[in-house]
């Protein structure tokens, strides 16, 4: 029996090679389709992804938002749109799932062979992240990601561990997401999905099964200009949003993400969002030790580079 085909949808706003990174490394990986929506609409951008043969680009404009109803305010609801737009188009994969343009999927057996492993009245699997940490760029992959322990009191005990002054109150020592993301299969009637949940006739689908082989690198946090530069804009409309983020322990003064972040800029208006980052981010000597010893360090080569000068030799 073949393997089952997957495939990707990405809502992307980013500069050419970030996206052309993205774009190649999945390729590379053997994705069978690319789903790609352009939420800043781009002609370079866009003619560069159609000439490939297993992109699917689409620029959404004022006339793809009026198909729509209206273009949503915030990103996460277009997101869903679009993830939404992909999954009812003629089926060219048998999985699909949504992926941000800085998050990269790795495993330790090919995801088609793990695909075909699980039941077959299972509609969705969980892939967990992996947070990357600061390194020194291309020259010296494979680079460092963190991960997390799965059980709530040992993920607690180790955050404390291994972050002492802001682990108590960021889950798992993450900047973003410990949810990540559902990889779900294509013509089921009634199927919707979320960033991070599924359902099925507005119902969630608890019977997921995690997929332990495959991991999301999360490209976050890894270098401290960039995430500064996205600081601002993740804290109103993104990831540190107060609506979005609940508190980690409630006995650690019931501190969210965001208001976590704002104590930090009042405490210390120079530093303190400097030490913030360092702390969860920087690959100390100790941090890198300590996740070691707890079975949640990895290194990935990602290569995106070489990927790019493969899947897109004619751009440069």
């Amino acid at each position: 029996m073949a393997e089952p085909k997957w495939g990707l949808v990405s809502t992307i706003k980013a500069p050419l090679p970030d996206i052309l990174g993205f774009a190649a490394y999945h390729l590379q990986q053997g994705v069978h389709r690319l789903y790609l929506y352009l939420d800043a609409p781009d002609e370079t951008t866009y003619n560069a992804l159609k000439a490939h043969p297993k992109i699917r680009v689409t620029q959404t404009d004022a006339a793809y938002w009026a198909k729509k109803g209206k273009r949503p305010d915030k990103h996460q609801p277009r997101q869903t749109i679009n993830a939404a737009d992909a999954y009812a188009k003629r089926v060219e994969v048998d999985w699909l799932v949504h992926i941000d343009h800085d998050e990269f999927l790795v495993w330790d057996e090919p995801l088609g062979a793990q695909l075909a492993q699980l039941p077959q009245d299972l509609l969705c699997a969980r892939i967990r992240p992996i947070e990357a940490l600061t390194w020194d760029g291309p020259q010296t992959e494979p680079r460092p990601f963190k991960g997390f322990a799965l059980p709530m009191p040992e993920r607690r005990r180790i955050s404390e561990a291994l972050y002492p002054t802001f682990g108590p109150y960021v889950n798992g020592g993450f900047l973003s997401h410990v949810a990540g993301k559902m990889i779900y299969r294509t013509g089921v009637e009634g199927l919707s999905v979320k960033i991070h949940r599924a359902f099925l006739n507005g119902k969630a689908l608890d019977d997921e099964q995690e997929l332990d082989q495959t991991k999301l690198c999360h490209l976050h946090g890894d270098d401290w200009d960039s995430w500064r530069a996205q600081y601002e804009y993740r804290k109103e409309k993104g990831a540190y949003r107060a609506e979005l983020c609940a508190p980690f322990d409630k006995d650690k003064g019931a501190l969210n993400m965001h208001s976590l972040l704002e104590k930090i800029e009042a405490d210390d208006p120079v530093d303190g969002l400097r030490r913030f980052h360092t702390e969860l981010c920087a690959s100390r000597a100790e941090l890198l030790d300590g996740l070691k010893q707890h079975g949640l360090l990895h290194w990935h080569t990602l290569d995106l580079e070489q990927a790019i000068a493969e899947q897109f030799p004619d751009i440069g």
